[in-house]
């Protein structure tokens, strides 16, 4: 199961997208799945997106901030602004999906 918890306008997709709840919602990842396809199942565009962090480390942003951030990365060797959503999800992987009206909270 891939848990996927998301932030600010995101939480709409939730079950229960109350604030003082956690919006998480669970799916279980065919093989070749990726961030990207978890993405459109979930019907949210990547352009909605300000972060997405997989396991705790951030995959990517659209900070120009990011490269300067001392965030671990999900993707060894990449800048933390250009790690792409191509990412395969595994079981047990954890998404964090933060949408615009999030932003500044990583930073």
């Amino acid at each position: 199961m891939v848990e996927i918890h998301l932030y600010g306008g995101l939480r709409r997709l939730a079950i229960d997208p109350r604030p003082d709840r956690d919006s998480i919602v669970r799916l279980e990842p065919e093989p070749g799945e990726t961030v990207e396809t978890v993405l459109e199942w979930l019907g949210v565009r990547p352009a909605e997106l300000s972060h997405v962090f997989l396991n705790g480390a951030l995959l990517s942003s659209d900070n120009t901030m990011a490269k300067w951030l001392d965030y671990r990365t999900a993707r060894a060797g990449e800048s933390r602004q250009a790690q792409g959503l191509d990412t395969p999800v595994c079981r047990g992987d954890r998404l964090g999906l933060f949408a615009r009206d999030m932003a500044l909270l990583v930073v």
